[in-house]
């Protein structure tokens, strides 16, 4: 993984884990996304040592991981926003709601990642030799539009959104750190426009 993609993964897993200490005085539907949010970052906080090589690659523990965060996307997370309720300790800006359809469509492309980083989780990390030799060129020029798609750029939008039209299948013939890459950039995505800053 380049450094720029390193210090996007790490930027998710902090604000993911920020919401830990904003937990104090939730109740309701509030406490409920907040809880939704830790047990995600708690899910990408242990399998990212394996993405930047600091742990040993396990497939059943990326694949748990991805399924934990699928889980939690989508509607089940946009269950958790009902219109107004953004009240203190929430830290959901306004404009989750006023741009809803935004709003919801991160959520299902993070379930589409989350998805699809299930199923890459038996192809290995990027350049370790474990991904199967018919699948190289799905991944490269042909696939994505240029050898970037490997590591998901080809997948991702400006934004950081998942690209309309991707599925879970595609995602799922990348290696596990490019599929890692693309959940935590929409994490990211959806953090920097409808999370107020901790500061």
């Amino acid at each position: 993984m380049t450094f720029r993609q390193l210090v996007l993964g790490g930027a998710a897993i902090a604000s993911l884990s920020a919401a830990a200490f904003a937990h104090s005085g939730a109740t309701g539907v509030v406490k409920e996304r907040m809880d939704a949010m830790k047990y995600m970052g708690d899910a990408i906080k242990r399998i990212k040592p394996m993405m930047s090589g600091e742990a040993g690659y396990d497939e059943a523990a990326v694949r748990e991981a991805a399924q934990s965060i699928a889980t939690e996307a989508g509607k089940a997370m946009t269950g958790k926003f009902p219109e107004g309720s953004n009240e203190h300790p929430s830290e959901t800006l306004p404009r989750t709601w006023e741009e809803w359809d935004r709003f919801t469509t991160l959520a299902t492309q993070l379930e589409t990642a989350a998805q699809g980083l299930a199923l890459a989780s038996g192809n290995g990390l990027h350049g370790d030799g474990h991904m199967m030799s018919g699948q190289s060129g799905m991944m490269g020029g042909n696939m994505m539009g240029d050898s970037s798609g490997m590591m998901g750029g080809g997948m991702m939008m400006g934004d950081g959104a998942v690209a309309e039209g991707i599925s879970a299948e595609h995602i799922g013939q990348m290696p596990a750190d490019g599929a890692f890459m693309m959940v935590t950039q929409t994490c990211s995505a959806c953090h920097d426009r409808y999370r107020q800053d901790d500061d």
